[in-house]
């Protein structure tokens, strides 16, 4: 463990730490090999009680925050569930402020979560990322259209949006700010969709789950990501606006927290 122990800001802060928070802090100081600031330590510990408290933890299969750690082995450790695989970042690819820059051509992540892995009719896809969008990306998603698929896209100046269905929906986002963006699937009939601090739900029916890994700024079959993720989650139905809130303020205090 690359704990310091003998660190007082650390020392007086360890009975209140949450242990699957200090279990991951643990895990990203060992593949960074050196500790974190305590005031990162902070954070990540005060967004995992955060998630508790709102009972949305539990509904989270796959996750990893891609700020905070001091290298991109660090950043790519998983929070929650399997680690992602990576195509093609390199360490330049990664600002601990702002998350891991994707180039719009060959660098993506699988999540190794199937799509098919959380139940038909209760299931989410969410990230977030820094400001901006080009004509076409991908952002999250299942790599090619598919009945029962799940993505969250950019094409043709508009977004896309499906989770376990056989159309999407495409609400406006202007991704001109740093913001959270998600969805979420709680019944057969509707989804909600959730950008730039605002939810929607909408009708559209589910269909049986695709079988294929969700990816993370696009993959083969799609437009990839050229813009920052920080943060992506991938799992059962879950409160969207609670978890932009507590995601939003993961990273901004990440983001105050490194010099």
């Amino acid at each position: 463990m690359f704990f310091s122990f003998d660190d007082p800001a650390f020392l007086g802060s360890l009975s209140i730490y949450d242990p699957d928070a200090l279990a991951y802090i643990g895990a990203v100081e060992i593949a960074d090999g050196q500790e974190l600031e305590p005031s990162v330590r902070d954070a990540i510990n005060d967004f995992v009680i955060g998630c508790k408290t709102d009972a949305t933890w539990d509904a989270i299969k796959a996750c990893c925050i891609l700020a905070g750690a001091r290298t991109l082995s660090g950043a790519l450790t998983p929070l929650v569930g399997p680690a992602p695989t990576n195509f093609n970042f390199a360490p330049p690819d990664y600002n601990r402020k702002t998350g891991l820059l994707g180039d719009g051509a060959t660098t993506y992540l699988s999540s190794n979560r199937n799509n098919n892995a959380d139940p038909q009719d209760s299931k989410h896809i969410s990230f977030y990322k820094q400001a901006g969008a080009s004509s076409s990306e991908g952002f999250i998603g299942i790599p090619a259209a598919s009945l029962g698929g799940s993505w969250i896209v950019f094409s043709n100046s508009q977004t896309f949006a499906r989770v376990n269905a056989g159309t999407s929906v495409n609400p406006v986002f202007s991704y001109s700010t740093n913001s959270f963006y998600g969805a979420s699937r709680n019944s057969s009939a509707t989804m909600q969709i959730r950008g730039e601090g605002s939810t929607s739900q909408v009708s559209v029916s589910s269909a049986l789950p695709a079988n294929a890994n969700i990816q993370i700024f696009g993959g083969p079959g799609v437009d990839r990501s050229q813009q920052r993720i920080a943060f992506y989650s991938i799992g059962e139905s879950l409160n969207l606006a609670l978890l932009d809130a507590r995601v939003t303020t993961l990273i901004n205090a990440i983001g105050a927290a490194i010099p």
